[in-house]
């Protein structure tokens, strides 16, 4: 059995963490908390500290997909991941991989840039 290295070893993520990735403010991410009922990060300890799962991550994707990139309002959000919750998860996927092709083509690009 061969060594998965591209396996993400961390269980959990703090809050900070997560807003990190997204760029997004610590706020926004408890904001969230409170309007989409199906993202509800783990929380231990008596302060409560959230401890984010993959899962998590991956709602928080689609809603960041939903809100920041595509600019719906939270409301509209709301109704899209409740009525056709694959096919928001499927854009969210199309979207990222095409704004990796798209990295991608502008590396090279620059190497070609840098040939002439």
């Amino acid at each position: 059995m061969a060594l998965n290295l591209n396996k993400n070893l961390k269980l959990y993520y703090n809050i900070s963490e997560v807003a990190k990735m997204f760029g997004l403010n610590e706020s926004t991410l408890r904001y969230w908390e409170q309007e989409f009922p199906y993202l509800k990060p783990k929380t231990s300890g008596p302060a409560k500290i959230r401890q984010y799962q993959e899962k998590d991550i991956e709602q928080i994707r689609v809603i960041h997909n939903l809100v920041k990139v595509r600019g719906f309002k939270l409301a509209a959000a709301k109704k899209i991941m409740s009525q056709n919750r694959k096919g928001a998860d499927k854009k969210t996927d199309v979207l990222e991989t095409l704004m990796g092709v798209r990295t991608e083509l502008q590396a090279l690009k620059k190497q070609l840039d840098y040939l002439q």
